[in-house]
Order: structure tokens, then sequence, then C-alpha cells
């Protein structure tokens, strides 16, 4: 595991759909949500988000695997900033992510 990196991944399934057949953003923002909290926690210290700014750029085809990557590009004693990608197996960008969270003194819970 690499600190403050995640990739995470999902298949875009017929339950994932919004009314107009498309991947629904609800979808791909929990995606990219997740990979944010992994990559954001992988310092063993607790980590909340104070805001995520989301573009979405384009739509996977029905049955792809879309991935998403979260980079951390800045990070301070109180504060870390994210850049999260959201990609389909053909490599097509579909969103983009920048976000930024809090850090907390206190260890993980669950560690």
């Amino acid at each position: 595991m690499q600190e403050g990196y995640a990739r995470v991944e999902m298949h875009f399934t017929k339950d994932l759909e919004n009314m107009f057949g498309m991947a629904h953003g609800g979808a791909i923002f929990s995606l990219i949500d997740a990979a944010f909290e992994i990559a954001s926690n992988s310092h063993g210290t607790m980590a909340v988000a104070l805001s995520m700014n989301i573009n979405y750029l384009a739509s996977p085809e029905k049955g792809a695997i879309i991935t998403a990557e979260a980079r951390e590009i800045n990070r301070t004693k109180k504060t870390a900033a994210y850049d999260i990608r959201a990609t389909d197996d053909s490599g097509k960008l579909l969103a983009s992510c920048q976000a930024l969270v809090y850090r907390l003194e206190k260890p993980l819970p669950f560690l």
C-alpha cells in the first residue's frame, strides 16, 4: 500500500444506470469518494472530508469497469489535498475531482 494513494474499481451494471440508461453520477461519485477515503486515511490517522468538487466529463459504456484513482497532491499537519480521476477500462476520463480533508491527530480506531 502506498501512502496518499488509492485505486478502486466497480463494474457498471444496469442497477447503476440513471433514467437515461447512462451511469448515475451518484455511482461514479461514490467510487471517487471511496478512493478519497482510502487515500486520505492511508497515513494511519483519521482524516475527514472538508470539500469535494467533481466534474463529470463522459459516460462509460454499459458493462465497463470503472476505476477511480486518488493521489495526494499536498499534505500539511492539518489538511491534505487530492486529485481523483475516474476512467473506464478503455482509459477514457469519466470524471475529475479535487478534494480536501481535515487531518485529525487521532489514530485510526480499527488499527
